[in-house]
């Protein structure tokens, strides 16, 4: 053995190799949060998109695109619309919050074992902490969601476990609402949740401590509306925003001109990166450098 060999390997001799997988992506700013975030660290690491589209592929086998993945010596995956729970056949392994929620967005390759996660809830908790201060904690006494689809069944899993000691939650789809509270019923007390019918969203929000919208009402090129009657927002109101195209919803400038506290999707997002991040490498990742970052792109 040379001196040369003999040598102990760097801490950064592992690369990785990660990807998106789901359809229409090309927009997604995963590789970008992913790759500078590794680069900021020194580390070798490369992102691509599994788009289908780009494929050419109109109806993909998603679990044997993961399999296929992992035969390909991919470290990780991340995984969006419309492949997080077709990917299940593919999985070894789910984390209890994956199972709960019925849908993995992040797929780590362990050896030889492919470990389904879920990530969603983790970037809207991480989006919910940045709202909060020594001097002014975030009041979780009454909190109402708009929205029970994939997206407000990880804000309300992260709402239940900050703490949310009451949690009504409005949908067009009032089964999907229902359908919500009894799987969230398996962690946590059932009657820490409500059903609301729309029309009593707005009331309930003036008595409210805190107002999500967990809907795409307000994204771009859907609407620019407000998901709830701005009427009904009130200076003690906390509100967050799964939506960050654009990066301040007509909702969130409406709360934030009457002194709210307020994050938008950007938050969320970027909370999602730094975790799938640490999932994949093992490290830490610059919470506030990622989001400049995003600002940065979003911005240009």
């Amino acid at each position: 053995m040379t001196a040369q060999e003999d040598r102990p390997r760097s801490a950064h001799a592992q690369s990785w190799l990660l990807g998106l997988l789901g359809e229409n992506i090309g927009g997604s700013m995963s590789p970008l949060l992913q790759e500078s975030e590794a680069q900021r660290q020194g580390l070798p690491l490369l992102y691509r998109l599994l788009d289908s589209e780009q494929m050419g592929v109109a109806e993909p086998d998603w679990a044997a695109l993961v399999s296929e993945a992992q035969r390909m010596s991919f470290n990780g995956l991340n995984v969006t619309h419309p492949a997080k729970q077709a990917i299940f056949p593919a999985l070894d392994e789910l984390t209890p919050d994956a199972e709960l929620l019925g849908a993995v967005n992040t797929v780590v390759f362990r050896e030889g074992q492919a470990i389904g996660m879920n990530t969603d809830h983790l970037g809207f908790s991480e989006a919910l902490a940045s709202i909060r201060t020594e001097s002014a904690p975030t009041r979780m006494g009454h909190v109402v969601q708009l929205g029970a689809g994939g997206a407000g069944a990880a804000t309300a899993y992260s709402l239940l476990q900050a703490g949310a000691e009451r949690l009504s939650i409005a949908d067009v789809d009032r089964e999907r609402v229902s359908a919500l509270i009894d799987r969230l019923s398996a962690q946590f007390d059932r009657s820490r949740m409500v059903a609301l019918r729309l029309d009593e969203a707005p009331e309930a929000v003036r008595l409210a401590d805190g107002l999500v919208n967990s809907t795409p009402i307000g994204m771009t090129g859907v609407s620019d509306a407000s998901p709830v009657d701005v009427g009904a927002l009130h200076s003690r109101l906390w509100v967050g925003d799964v939506v960050y195209r654009p990066l301040q919803t007509t909702l969130v400038r409406a709360a934030e001109a009457l002194g709210c506290r307020v994050f938008g999707g950007g938050r969320m997002v970027v909370g999602q990166a730094v975790a799938s991040f640490g999932m994949f490498t093992g490290r830490q990742a610059d919470r506030d450098a990622m989001y400049e970052v995003f600002l940065e792109a979003t911005r240009g």
